[in-house]
């Protein structure tokens, strides 16, 4: 089979393992965004006991590889309660990646949502007090843009290195897009032994790689007014 004959196949599989990885990177994001934004605020409660188990939860998944949470995730339950949470195939494999990477990513975007909101001066809030504002009118109409300004560099950081790292969900068989390129190495749809099929995946990445850096510098210019 010929280069010319190879493309189209090459690319159709490319392209499906490419929208798997799209969706795992968008549903990442939309839980682990707003899950650790509530972590953040557990983490900077009055309640002992609550930072403490919010501290301890971050520093195990933060010092933990992503590869060993997704093994454990997907095979925990069935192997020591004897009973599958993930249903089989692709949809099982699937939602057990989303859940590993949303609490993977949770806890790093709590430590910059953390960090983020501490940083704003404390005589914002005794500003906003004396014009007899409420703590979330505080929050929301003074500090929220600035917050936003802060984290935005390392947040983009992380969004940027997601969509890298959903390559890892290959480990329990989410036929992603590296999947995809990597089948056609062993053996798929008549083709075997080529490699360049991997060399195609890295364009992907540099491409939505590229788009998200642009948009986080677009972003930034329009926040640079917070000096």
């Amino acid at each position: 089979m010929s280069f010319a004959d190879q493309l189209p196949i090459v690319l159709s599989s490319l392209n499906t393992g490419f929208l798997q990885t799209f969706r795992l990177f968008v549903i990442t994001l939309a839980g682990a965004l707003p899950l650790g934004l509530l972590l953040a605020m557990a983490e900077m409660s009055h309640l002992r006991g609550l930072r403490a188990i919010i501290k301890t939860l971050v520093w195990i998944v933060r010092g933990s590889p992503l590869m060993i949470q997704l093994l454990i995730i997907f095979y925990f339950p069935g192997l020591v309660f004897k009973t599958p949470l993930w249903s089989s195939g692709e949809s099982g494999r699937f939602a057990a990646a989303s859940v590993a990477f949303i609490i993977n990513y949770a806890c790093y975007f709590c430590e910059i949502f953390r960090g983020g909101i501490q940083g704003i001066p404390v005589g914002q809030d005794e500003a906003g007090l004396v014009l007899g504002m409420k703590p979330l009118q505080i929050f929301f109409r003074v500090k929220l843009l600035q917050v936003v300004k802060a984290i935005l560099p390392p947040m983009s950081n992380e969004i940027i290195t997601l969509i890298k790292d959903t390559s890892l969900a290959r480990i329990i068989a989410l036929q992603e897009i590296i999947w995809a390129g990597q089948s056609f190495l062993k053996g798929s749809q008549g083709i075997s032994g080529a490699i360049w099929p991997l060399f195609f995946t890295g364009i992907y990445y540099l491409a939505a790689t590229g788009i998200l850096t642009l948009l986080f510098s677009r972003a930034e210019k329009k926040l640079s007014y917070f000096r």
